[in-house]
């Protein structure tokens, strides 16, 4: 023992760095212990719903999955067979699964849609609008009217598997582990509880339409935050970095542009989830035959008024269009989106400390800044405009747009603790 010990102290270096790799070992073999109890306990827990009987003449239900294997830096695939494929299998639900890696995939996807009881997006914000857009390209549009009464009833899951997943923190707790996360979202899908979401259509001149859950960013907060991974060798300090050193090239940054806007509309109730059987044809006749008799006089139809759209002229560092997902009302009796027109008059200090928390919340609107409550809105920008939007944190070429709100056109598996806090908010 005293040799021992006096080696180690003679290569006190070495002595050190092993203990560290030991502890990083350790350290490492634990958290993978952990995520296999996490695992386990999902597979037991998905394997109750598929041990539940069925009658024989039901159908399995099937889910469609459409996984974007470049997600997560090409993690994405081996994430979602060890962690979401098994809880699928073992729940008894028919999975099939459709790699979005390639393009012409909008005629397959609706045919796939066509006979799915559950849709499933395995991947980020990216692989979200993928799906969304794959299905609205040329003539097979998604929120069209022939197909959207049937997209419109078929829930959608959504599994995390991206770098930037801004819809699970809609859907799911806020959790550290990524193993735990990604089961989480899993069993809320076989779970079965759901929430409406709002879509944004967002439509240029000649562009065919971009649909998003989140929303629309144009500024300079933007503009910096994706320069953030230039820094890398920063650290910590990189998105800091990435804000200041943007000051720097050109201040004061602002952005002009003209904005009209209608106000929000008014919520219609919502629709049975089963519709009355239809009564039999002798009922039908008479009822019409009785209403013919009657003969009521005939209402003058009113004239539908129009629209009320307010004009603005703006200039900002920043302008934010987003739909009110992340803070979800099912009580609310008008549907509108959030327009944030960011002041144009901040200090070097104050771009980079918000800069700082839009990487956290892209679309939190500071104090002192003007928000508005809109249904649609058209922005114009000047021609000699240059940059990009981020839409659902896609780039886009900053253009000319009209923006639509869609109010509760998709419905989305959650966990039943989210909607549970729901509609506890909604009775306070």
């Amino acid at each position: 023992a005293v040799k021992v010990f006096t080696t180690l102290r003679n290569h006190w270096k070495k002595t050190t760095f092993g203990v560290c790799l030991l502890s990083w070992g350790g350290h490492w073999l634990y958290g993978k212990h952990c995520d296999n109890l996490l695992r386990r306990a999902a597979c037991q827990e998905a394997q109750a719903f598929g041990n539940e009987l069925i009658p024989s003449t039901m159908p399995l239900k099937k889910a469609t999955v459409f996984l974007n294997p470049a997600a997560c830096k090409g993690k994405a695939r081996t994430l979602f067979e060890k962690n979401a494929a098994p809880i699928l299998h073992l729940s008894g639900l028919d999975v099939t699964v459709v790699k979005t890696d390639y393009e012409g995939q909008a005629k397959k996807l609706l045919e796939l849609m066509e006979n799915t009881d559950v849709i499933i997006i395995a991947g980020g914000d990216g692989t979200v609008q993928e799906v969304l857009q794959e299905l609205s390209d040329g003539n097979v549009n998604l929120l069209s009217s022939c197909v959207q009464a049937v997209f419109s009833k078929i829930p959608i899951g959504f599994i995390p598997l991206g770098k930037t997943c801004t819809l699970s923190n809609t859907l799911y707790p806020e959790s550290t582990n990524q193993v735990q996360h990604i089961t989480n979202a899993t069993l809320a899908i076989l779970k079965g509880e759901t929430v409406p979401l709002d879509v944004l259509q967002i439509k240029g001149e000649k562009e065919q339409p971009v649909f998003a859950v989140t929303g629309l960013r144009w500024g300079s907060y933007r503009d910096a935050g994706v320069k953030a991974s230039k820094y890398w060798y920063l650290g910590p300090l990189k998105t800091k970095a990435a804000h200041f050193f943007s000051t720097i090239k050109e201040w004061p940054q602002k952005h002009q542009a003209a904005l009209m806007y209608v106000g929000p509309t008014e919520r219609p109730p919502e629709e049975p989830e089963e519709k009355p059987s239809r009564p039999p044809l002798y009922l039908r006749i008479y009822r019409r035959l009785r209403l013919y008799w009657a003969s009521p006089p005939k209402e003058i139809p009113q004239e539908v008024a129009p629209e009320d759209w307010e004009e603005l002229n703006l200039s900002t560092i920043e302008l934010s269009i987003a739909t009110r997902n992340r803070q979800l009302d099912l009580t609310r009796t008008e549907d509108f989106m959030d327009i944030c027109i960011e002041a144009d008059t901040v200090s070097k200090g104050q771009f980079v400390t918000r800069g700082s928390q839009k990487i956290r919340d892209p679309h939190t609107c500071p104090e002192g800044s003007q928000c508005i409550q809109a249904s649609r809105c058209i922005l114009q920008l000047p021609e000699s405009t240059e940059g990009s939007f981020g839409i659902d944190n896609e780039e886009y070429e900053a253009m000319p747009v009209e923006v639509k709100l869609l109010p509760r056109k998709l419905r989305f598996f959650c966990d039943p603790k989210i909607r549970e806090q729901v509609l506890q908010a909604a009775a306070v």
